[in-house]
């Protein structure tokens, strides 16, 4: 079975990666410019931080910013297949400069094994869903409960990584989960009216949803992208776009074919559409990074700003209500995903 087989790799990866990590060690007590180096990889991590905080924090805020009268007048799924058929030029105009000033490798070209490629229609599947319910979602949530309720992916991450890859969890991250769900709680509060909870029972649902495609998915994509860690990042991405656009394309057909034939593919698009694409490939590009070169801490920092930033500037865009139990919420959260981050550090 292809998950299973994937499951193995993954796992032979793993020691891989220990053994390229000690080989790294060694050269930097045997080389003089370990510091350089490290100045080197805390620079690009900066940068990395900085632009994914930027990226994640817009994200919801450009989406939301795109409805008229509370409508999207574009076609999601032209606007999801855009940001796929995005995502695939940009990495092949990457692959491109790398093989003009390296040459064609076995580990850059783009022709390869079936094998290989049979693996990314899984991901690519679940994303098509997740990121289509992404837009559906802002009819029961606010752009900064998003970003709240977005973290409840990393309890599906943690616990599908301990139920498909075997990996164990710390006891610091079994409490984060729970202190993650409290806090995504409190910060639904509401005391201005007769609910409880902000979010009416169809949020949390597709929130809920949403955080299973996502986890399983970011499982998955990590397991394929790490099982051949010398494979260049953008042959993976490129491959996993194009069974992006392959279902987007379907997705069209069956929901938008009459209103694109009648009106056009790019009909209803703004200039906060065209930014909201464009955020969503390079936010795309920018996850796909961090999982291949950069360590969990980097997720850390950009979820956490990313939840302030989103609530100050929705705060003065959309009047949004920044009310005691948001921010109480929001500081739960943020706490809950920094242990688990060091929940994971311990368990090394």
């Amino acid at each position: 079975m292809e998950y299973k087989r994937v499951k193995d790799e993954f796992k032979e990866t793993d020691s891989i990666e220990d053994d390229i990590e000690n080989l790294h060690e060694k050269k930097s007590l045997l080389g003089g410019d370990s510091s350089s180096r490290e100045h080197s990889k805390w620079k690009i991590k900066s940068i990395v931080t900085v632009l994914l905080t930027l990226l994640t924090s817009s994200q919801a805020i450009l989406i939301v910013w795109s409805k008229r009268a509370g409508k999207y007048e574009y076609s999601v799924t032209t606007a999801n297949f855009s940001v796929e058929a995005l995502k695939c030029t940009l990495s092949l105009l990457a692959l491109t400069r790398i093989w003009r000033n390296e040459g064609v490798t076995e580990d850059n070209k783009l022709a390869t094994s079936l094998n290989e490629i049979i693996v990314y229609p899984i991901p690519a599947a679940l994303y098509l869903v997740k990121n289509l319910l992404q837009y559906y979602i802002f009819a029961y949530v606010s752009a900064p409960s998003y970003q709240i309720l977005k973290n409840l992916n990393i309890i599906s991450t943690g616990v599908l990584y301990h139920i498909m890859l075997k990996r164990k969890l710390s006891e610091i991250q079994w409490a984060a989960f729970i202190l993650l769900c409290a806090g995504c709680t409190t910060a639904q509060l509401d005391s201005s009216s007769d609910r409880v909870l902000q979010t009416p029972f169809q949020g949390w649902m597709m929130a809920i949803v949403m955080a299973l495609l996502s986890g399983f998915a970011g499982v998955y994509t990590e397991a394929i992208m790490k099982k051949r860690p010398s494979r260049n990042i953008n042959v993976q991405n490129f491959w996993l776009y194009v069974f992006g656009m392959v279902f987007n394309a379907v997705a069209i057909l069956v929901q938008d074919f009459d209103a694109v034939m009648n009106k056009g593919f790019f009909y209803g698009y703004t200039l906060i559409t065209t930014c909201m694409i464009l955020n969503h490939a390079l936010s795309g590009i920018a996850v796909s990074v961090v999982m291949k070169y950069a360590d969990n801490i980097v997720k850390v920092y950009s979820t956490s700003v990313a939840m302030l930033l989103t609530a100050v500037v929705s705060v003065f865009l959309f009047h949004f209500h920044l009310s005691l139990a948001f921010i109480l919420g929001s500081t739960v959260v943020s706490v809950a995903v920094y242990l688990h981050s060091i929940g994971k550090i311990q368990r090394k």
